[in-house]
């Protein structure tokens, strides 16, 4: 089923590239718009001398296939995939009944925050390098003479 629901999307995708293009190349009343920048008788050339009318009837019918396409694939979706609760709502449903399961048996229960927070530590302290202490009792420094 997967697979007609994804040709039929293909179909699709194809049919709205050749409305597009169908659209494009007609001729509007006055001879002037998108038409006209494919060249005046372009359409004349490859559709014939009466193409307004084919390419108008050819537009149609890419329009109603587009159309219920658009609207059938959706219902071919909807019975192929039945809706199935996603693993979030999945969760929300747990927790709320765990929730209501604990709010019956304590009416004073008091939500309490999560204790998976991030806990950032506090830095310690960094002592500066002191300079080296000089003892007062040593003879100073003598430097030998020249």
């Amino acid at each position: 089923m997967s697979f007609f629901i994804g040709f039929l999307t293909v179909v699709l995708v194809l049919d709205s590239l050749l409305l597009i293009l169908l659209v494009l190349i007609q001729l509007p009343k006055k001879e002037a718009g998108a038409g006209v920048a494919f060249g005046g008788g372009a359409t004349d050339a490859l559709f014939g001398a009466g193409s307004g009318n084919a390419l108008t009837k050819i537009t149609r019918y890419a329009a109603t296939v587009f159309f219920s396409l658009s609207l059938f694939i959706p219902i071919l979706y909807a019975r192929h995939n039945p809706k199935d609760d996603s693993e979030f709502q999945k969760k929300v449903k747990e927790a709320s009944a765990t929730a209501a399961g604990q709010s019956a048996a304590t009416p004073t229960a008091v939500a309490t925050p999560s204790t998976n927070l991030i806990t950032i530590p506090t830095p310690t302290p960094v002592t500066p390098a002191t300079a080296p202490t000089t003892d007062s009792s040593a003879p100073p420094a003598t430097t030998p003479p020249k």
